[in-house]
């Protein structure tokens, strides 16, 4: 034995009950259906084409084409709606897709009012920020969830203006804290302050008492004042002198770290990049974008003048409520609930890891995949939305060994060898 992972092995597959999948009703599974043989025409004699595939259920083929194009602009109730985005950063690809020609297609005046609000919210960043559609995916589902969210980019990739474009297109309030290895925990949370007239001392509530709170660079403080967020992003709440002050709401957490740059940084320990729901990356933007960003700063374009820009809010706090009541409704059976489990399962059974995917991702996947079915205008759950978010859901989760690491195993081609072998419920 040299002590290295083997680069051949795959995990194991489980079933729902624990035991590895075996062919047949042995699992308690049907076995494969034997069918006859298909009778091959004569040499020569022409034959009609072939007639088009029956749609199989829930709308979809194989393999599938396109989900329906999103609403190019909320006044146009006639265009047809453009397609969301997958979270999770570079390199990402739906892995499926909509077959328009079997499956009714939601259009803006079917879908409801809570969807085509998020839709226009879509349109109203897109004026302010380009080619990160993907990281408005991301953050949307984060705000549907009731979760927190960690964006992972260069300097320069407009992190900052896509939570500021955000915050105004649904109306909420939004503070920036930058985190500095001087930065104390009654900066971010409140502190008590003495007040001489009335000799007491009065709470003075820190910047965390906002909607959207950006944690610029969250991995540069030190580990005590990190762990100052831990309470308010689990509890919505923050404790002062036995006093528990409640967070306003919706409220959440987007976090941002550079990652070239580690030189007197301390990376967030495992228990609270746990508690991040995604974890986005933001790409550097393609030619033809980056061509967009050049010409809009050549017109006079001013990121801090986002008015100037054309942005108005579009939705507000109680049109992300009903939002959120109704993705919370989307149906999950349990063969999906079971894939769940089995994916995060095998995470942890990988030689190359030393830390897999606790309950709590398998529940935040859960509900990553709810929000992404239902922003897709569906009320039920596929394996293949569990598929589109298991990445940027899980990839934070996943420990890798040193020596794997120096061997180039990241916890993303982990989880892409977990989906590609533990079976789809069909």
């Amino acid at each position: 034995m040299s002590g290295q992972p083997d680069p051949s092995w795959t995990p194991p597959a489980y079933g729902p009950s624990g035991q590895p999948y075996l062919p047949g009703p042995a699992a308690g599974y049907p076995a494969p259906r034997s069918f006859p043989p298909v009778p091959q025409p004569p040499m020569g004699v022409p034959q009609p084409p072939p007639a088009p595939a029956a749609p199989i259920p829930g709308g979809y083929a194989a393999p599938p084409a396109a989900f329906p194009p999103m609403p190019a602009s909320p006044s146009d109730p006639a265009s047809p709606p453009a397609p969301s985005a997958i979270p999770g950063g570079a390199g990402g690809t739906q892995p499926w897709a909509r077959d328009d020609s079997l499956a009714t297609v939601p259009t803006p005046s079917t879908l409801p009012a809570s969807q085509r609000s998020l839709d226009a919210v879509r349109a109203e960043v897109a004026k302010a920020v380009v080619g990160q559609d993907a990281a408005v995916s991301g953050l949307l589902i984060g705000l549907l969830c009731d979760g927190h969210v960690l964006l992972e980019g260069v300097p320069g990739v407009a992190k900052t203006l896509l939570v500021r474009s955000l915050a105004a297109s649904l109306d909420l309030q939004m503070k920036r804290v930058q985190f500095t290895p001087d930065l104390m925990p009654g900066d971010v949370t409140g502190s008590l302050v003495y007040d001489a007239q009335a000799a007491r001392f009065d709470f003075r509530p820190g910047p965390v008492f906002t909607n959207l709170l950006l944690a610029d660079e969250i991995n540069r403080t030190p580990p005590k004042t990190q762990a100052s967020l831990l309470e308010a992003m689990e509890e919505h709440q923050v404790s002062a002198d036995g006093i528990t002050h409640a967070l306003p709401q919706p409220f959440m957490v987007i976090a941002t770290q550079n990652p070239v740059e580690y030189e007197g940084t301390y990376p967030l320990p495992e228990a609270q990049l746990d508690r991040f729901l995604l974890k986005l990356e933001l790409p550097l933007p393609s030619r033809d974008d980056e061509v967009q960003v050049i010409a809009r700063h050549a017109h006079g374009f001013d990121p801090r003048e986002l008015d100037a820009a054309g942005l108005r809010a579009v939705a507000n706090a109680d049109d992300l409520a009903t939002a959120r009541s109704q993705a919370g409704g989307v149906r999950i059976d349990g063969p999906v609930v079971g894939y769940i489990v089995d994916v995060c399962r095998a995470t942890r059974q990988a030689p190359s890891v030393s830390l897999g995917v606790s309950p709590r991702g398998a529940t935040a996947l859960m509900r990553t995949s709810r929000a992404w079915a239902w922003m897709n205008g569906r009320d039920f759950v596929t394996p293949d939305d569990v598929k589109a978010l298991a990445i940027p859901t899980l990839n934070h989760r996943i420990q890798i060994r040193t020596e794997a690491q120096m061997d180039g195993t990241t916890p993303a081609s982990i989880i892409a060898n977990v989906l590609a072998t533990v079976p789809v419920p069909r």
